[in-house]
């Protein structure tokens, strides 16, 4: 069972990470007798087979391998690897040509793709690769995106409505490690961000989205395929935990490593930790697909336009700053009123580049109040941000 699960309400605190109750969470062994429909278990990774097929041509045989699945990304390893992925490696190359010549349209324009975990620049990142891909060359998107263990694994966390969001990465020769993380949603914040959701906010968050990653070329270890360490997605106040310096060093010493083939695609849940390794090649460049899938419950019930909220809203709040409003009653005003999460976004433009997540609109707000701008003034910069979040190519 997760640590902390029962006997944890409220917040996490840094206090709570104690790299010994991480070590009685993440040191266990995957028993291959647990997982049926697994073909072995490779460095505590299950490691599921093309032989997979032949047990989802039913209903029945879908759904059971599909509780498997979302048993081991929950309470076991967290993470499953499924080999020949992509049978017809063709269709991994025509998308890797796509995804190619989308990178040096970006070099020959002088774009320079940030990075979440790892130093801007070092690699190759296509940022919005899904519908890119779609508007390029559909045939090859439908070949590609046809694929049925995509679909499978996808259904199986988050059951039907999922979306779908894809980031080409590119890890060049040199190209250094990430700092070991967890991923979207907290992963994406800081360790001060993190700690103000309540603890039942970290334990909802991994169930929200699914993480994958196509292999679309062949990578050995030599060439840095993901750091992974099995379990770890088990560990409550792990989205604090892996911001401290000592699990950090308990990761770097401890995680595995598997190399993929061409066409293999491993999944795993977003709260495990990992990190991108080093390319120590002298002359591949590894190419990935990395998949975010997200649940279809993660929206609101009905669309508000909270720009055209703001713009009404602004000079009042300027007005009740003016006569002496408190803190608390501007800022629950401005939570109410503007968006308060930087995503989605297009990453093309709001680059997370000196931090994990651009500024969200009820920051801009918030600091346009502390500023007193004019109202033509935040007018201004709402219209700037709003382009930089537009998905129009």
């Amino acid at each position: 069972m997760t640590a902390f699960a029962t006997r944890t309400t409220g917040w996490f605190t840094a206090d709570d990470c104690r790299l010994e109750d991480f070590r009685a969470v993440v040191e266990t062994t995957t028993e291959p007798a647990d997982y049926p429909y697994a073909d072995e278990v490779r460095e505590n990774v299950l490691i599921y087979g093309p032989g997979l097929r032949s047990h989802i041509t039913t209903p029945e045989g879908r759904r059971d391998v599909q509780a498997e699945l979302a048993r081991a990304l929950a309470d076991g390893p967290g993470i499953v690897v499924f080999a020949g992925a992509f049978p017809d490696t063709g269709v991994v190359d025509r998308a890797s040509a796509v995804f190619e010549a989308m990178i040096t349209e970006q070099k020959a324009a002088g774009v320079v793709g940030g990075d979440h975990f790892a130093t801007p620049g070092a690699n190759d990142r296509v940022w919005g690769a899904l519908d890119k891909f779609a508007l390029r060359d559909p045939e090859a998107f439908a070949a590609y995106y046809a694929n049925d263990v995509l679909a499978l694994v996808s259904e199986a966390w988050l059951g039907r409505g999922y979306q779908i969001t894809s980031q080409v990465n590119v890890v060049n020769p040199g190209g250094t490690a990430q700092v070991a993380h967890r991923d979207y949603h907290l992963g994406f914040m800081s360790q001060e961000q993190a700690l103000a959701y309540p603890a039942h906010v970290h334990r909802l968050s991994p169930v929200m989205t699914l993480q994958g990653a196509v292999a679309h070329r062949d990578m050995p270890v030599v060439t840095g395929p993901t750091l992974y360490l099995p379990h770890s997605q088990k560990y409550a106040p792990g989205y604090v935990a892996f911001h401290q310096p000592e699990f950090t060093a308990y990761f770097d010493q401890h995680f595995v490593q598997l190399p993929l083939r061409k066409g293999d695609a491993a999944f795993f849940n977003p709260a495990l930790f990992h990190g991108a390794g080093t390319n120590r090649s002298a002359d591949v460049r590894r190419m990935a697909n990395l998949l975010q899938v997200s649940s279809a419950f993660g929206r609101a019930m009905e669309t508000v336009d909270r720009s055209a909220m703001v713009h009404a809203l602004y000079p009042v709040l300027l007005a009740q700053k003016a006569a002496g409003a408190d803190e608390r009653t501007l800022r629950n005003a401005v939570a109410a009123s503007a968006e308060g999460y930087a995503f989605p976004t297009n990453l093309d433009r709001d680059q997370p580049i000196g931090g994990l997540a651009p500024e969200t609109q009820a920051e801009l707000v918030w600091r346009a109040l502390q500023e007193e701008w004019t109202p033509d003034a935040l007018d201004a910069e709402l219209t700037a941000q709003a382009q930089r979040h537009s998905s129009a190519r």
